[in-house]
């Protein structure tokens, strides 16, 4: 495994899943596992809710996913390089959906 600095982004390899903490977390491309996000004094049944709508997602998180990939073919080359494209695509992202709510989508 090549080890990756600090700064930039892990790749998810797989859809996030609950831990046996209670923890959602995904599997990196560097084959590490990472907590998203605690479950603090969720229930079973909140956890089976969050569980049911991930999985419903799924469809639409893989179409993104190809999107991505497709954006990053796109813009890499010898200007900017596909780490950099990556960086660019998660934090350009972050910023629009932290910014927008749901209406400026449409």
């Amino acid at each position: 495994m090549q080890d990756q600095p600090d700064d930039q982004p892990i790749t998810p390899h797989a859809g996030p899943i609950f831990d046996d903490d209670g923890n959602l977390t995904y599997v990196g491309d560097d084959g590490r596992r990472y907590v998203v996000a605690s479950m603090p004094e969720a229930d079973e049944r909140q956890v089976d809710q969050v569980m049911d709508r991930l999985r419903c997602g799924n469809a639409l998180f893989n179409r993104l996913e190809l999107l991505a990939r497709q954006w990053l073919e796109q813009v890499s080359g010898a200007e900017l390089d596909r780490r950099a494209a990556l960086v660019l695509l998660l934090t350009t992202l972050e910023t629009a959906l932290e910014e927008g709510g749901s209406d400026e989508l449409d």
